[in-house]
């Protein structure tokens, strides 16, 4: 859908939605009307009801999907509601292989809802290609990556699982929530389609609450926006508009934020109240190289690992920037706690097979000054290792 050779830093400005043709209006309208009157008893106009089709809805959804590089994009209420409406897909009988430190939500749906409609599961190292391909089953209509994943930030091959899917005629879903088409293009690699949190860094004020898929093949976006009519979790028109607003700043926002996580990141790993750093941009982790090769950027979130829920129970209640909160990729640091927020759907056991445990927090990186954050986290810390002095 491109039509310019702009850098994505331009197109998110300079689209088709620059500016309303018919006002010259430098912002997209606000159509609030649910119904649309019809001029011909035969012929419909592009419009007749707002749930299966909004003129604002409309421009984040061609938004989308050009930054992206897909053929159609799909706008819904939620993440979850663009997640949950994609695995409609999938019929009784089917199976799933799933990365297995996924985000909570979707872990709950797959294992509390579809479960109840025949459609298996399992959770895989997704970081591990031999381990991916040892599990596909017969029946496995769907490989889904979450990468990098969350919480902890684990770094899948896209192109190596597209190619094990492609050779057992599976589709490939990723959530790109984490790194927005501004650094990651799951589709350029192959993948079918591409999920977000609008929610997240894409519209980046903490503001909103909203959803979006995008696809390449024509026949998938058929099938999806049929799926999205039916089930009609559709995102609203103001929320359309906040997120068309926020993504007009994602580059810069991310630019900046992603400066900073690497430089917080790289003083985490020196401290010693610090037991582990989980961020790509560190030549240390595990997906350094394929992150480098298959993105343009690490991204602005980054978890760490300290000794327990005491230590970060702690280090919460006395660091001073960052909001602690459920949610990520705002303009303001967000500071969460997996265990009792993102994976609180997660069993005990579940967690800490997959390494989220008890100590670690997760870290979205905002607009503030690294070194702020970091003199804040510093003094925060400092409260930790006497606290654990005087219990030693």
């Amino acid at each position: 859908m491109t039509e310019s050779n702009y850098s994505i830093q331009t197109n998110l400005l300079h689209n088709k939605h620059k500016f309303d043709q018919k006002t010259g209006a430098v912002s997209v309208p606000i159509q609030h009307a649910s119904t649309f009157h019809q001029a011909s008893f035969d012929e419909f106009g592009e419009f007749d009801y707002s749930r299966s089709g909004n003129p604002t809805r409309q421009a984040l959804e061609e938004a989308i999907a050009e930054l992206e590089g897909g053929t159609r994009g799909f706008a819904f209420s939620s993440g979850m509601a663009a997640i949950s409406t994609a695995f409609l897909l999938l019929s009784q009988g089917d199976h799933i292989l799933i990365t297995e430190d996924v985000y909570g939500g979707t872990y709950r749906m797959v294992t509390d809802v579809l479960n109840r409609f025949g459609i298996t599961y399992t959770f895989v190292d997704m970081t591990n290609l031999h381990e991916v391909a040892t599990n596909i089953q017969p029946n496995t209509k769907l490989i889904y990556m979450e990468t990098p994943s969350n919480p902890l930030l684990k770094v899948t091959d896209i192109d190596g699982i597209v190619k094990l899917a492609k050779a057992n005629n599976c589709l490939t879903f990723v959530d790109n929530t984490f790194l927005t088409p501004a650094l990651q293009r799951p589709l350029d690699l192959g993948v079918d389609v591409v999920l977000h949190s609008a929610t997240k860094f894409l519209a980046g004020h903490s503001d909103v609450l909203a959803g979006l898929a995008v696809v390449k093949d024509e026949e998938l976006g058929n099938r999806l926006y049929k799926l999205q009519n039916s089930f009609g979790a559709v995102l609203g028109v103001q929320d359309a508009w906040l997120v068309l607003r926020g993504m007009k700043t994602l580059f810069v926002r991310l630019e900046q934020s992603s400066k900073s996580a690497l430089e917080i990141a790289n003083w985490l790993t020196k401290h010693s109240a610090i037991e582990k750093v989980y961020y790509p941009g560190l030549s240390s982790h595990p997906g350094f190289e394929i992150q480098k090769g298959q993105a343009d950027g690490p991204g602005a979130v980054l978890s760490f690992r300290l000794k327990d829920e005491q230590s970060t129970r702690i280090f919460v209640e006395n660091v001073k920037i960052p909001v602690f909160a459920v949610s990520l990729g705002a303009v303001e640091s967000i500071l969460s706690y997996p265990a009792k927020m993102s994976h609180a759907a997660m069993p005990r056991e579940e967690r800490y097979k997959r390494g989220i445990t008890d100590g670690l927090l997760r870290f979205s990186v905002g607009l503030e000054s690294a070194e702020d954050l970091i003199k804040d986290f510093e003094q925060a810390l400092e409260k930790v290792e006497s606290t654990e002095k005087i219990t030693f």
